[in-house]
């Protein structure tokens, strides 16, 4: 029986309370049944993201594998459906399935991720051209980002008038028109939803691959916003940060065969929306003191950098 990394297990029960210390317990068990069914053996050290287990496996027919199982969301339902569609083309092959309980079997990658590279370039890069590869015609039944656009706009409103100057006007105007303008009407595509350097990792039968998809069907220039505001970091400590994420948006669209426009914009929105959030809930990395300030300062900055 499987140990469950106690990192894995406290913020599980951190963040979903009883339920998650339920599955919590149940976790061992659910993987030992999962590992009999599909008939692999354990492989290496257990592993972990935010919301679920990694269990490196081999078994006679898939060779090296990782089962994974993640805890029951519905941020998590569409997943395998998203590996379904791509059938292995710029993200991990899908070996089997478990919808009950939220379990793959998956292609094996290298543990080393995209996040890890010193260029921040061929991070923008090589993102942008998993984000070309995965932009394929959505198949039916998967979320749409247009019918999130009115619940977008809400919070805007709501964050704008609870926090009050906390952003410039016309940085959040900017926001509510990228909203209004382009997020009701979005292409019949499937994108990837949570496109960061962390989730593209080294491989062999491709130099990199894409895991942890959320599975949308909307803009793929959306997912060059997700990138953009996850490289923050990189982009502050340059000697004119502004200009740096401007032709890091150049570099993602150019890669990923969109308008450069359109990735400014949906970066733009992304970045008021983390500004707001520090203010509400904090970061994952920083739940007050210096650095959620020194991070909320980072959103701000992009916001306006972003903004024409």
């Amino acid at each position: 029986m499987i140990e469950i990394p106690e990192e894995f297990a406290q913020s599980t029960v951190a963040r979903e309370g009883e339920q998650g210390a339920a599955w919590v317990a149940r976790l061992p068990h659910i993987v030992d049944e999962l590992l009999e069914g599909w008939d692999c053996v354990p492989d290496g050290a257990v592993m972990h993201g935010g919301v679920g287990v990694i269990v490196p496996v081999r078994s006679a027919d898939t060779g090296p594998a990782v089962l994974k199982v993640s805890f029951p969301h519905p941020g998590n339902v569409h997943e395998p459906d998203a590996f379904v569609a791509w059938g292995g083309r710029g993200a991990v092959r899908l070996y089997a399935r478990d919808d009950d309980r939220y379990a793959m079997l998956l292609e094996r990658a290298q543990p080393s991720t995209l996040a890890q590279s010193a260029d921040p370039d061929e991070m923008v890069v090589v993102a942008g051209r998993i984000s070309r590869r995965l932009a394929v015609p959505a198949p039916a039944g998967l979320p749409r980002q247009s019918d999130r656009a009115g619940q977008w706009e809400h919070r805007l409103l709501v964050d704008a008038e609870e926090f009050e100057g906390a952003l410039p006007g016309r940085v959040v105007q900017a926001a509510l028109a990228t909203v209004r303008e382009l997020g009701s009407v979005q292409p019949e595509v499937l994108i990837h939803g949570d496109l960061h350097p962390r989730n593209i990792l080294r491989a062999e039968r491709e130099p990199w691959l894409a895991v942890d998809p959320k599975g949308y069907v909307g803009d793929p220039a959306w997912d060059g916003g997700t990138l953009l505001k996850s490289m923050g970091l990189l982009f502050i400590a340059a000697d004119d940060p502004g200009l740096e994420v401007r032709r890091a948006l150049e570099l993602f669209a150019d890669a990923a065969e969109l308008e450069p426009e359109r990735v400014r914009r949906w970066a733009q929105l992304h970045a008021v929306e983390a500004a707001y959030w520090a203010r509400r809930h904090g970061f994952r990395r920083a739940r007050g003191g210096p650095e959620l300030d020194r991070l909320t300062a980072l959103a701000g900055h992009l916001a306006e950098a972003l903004t024409f």
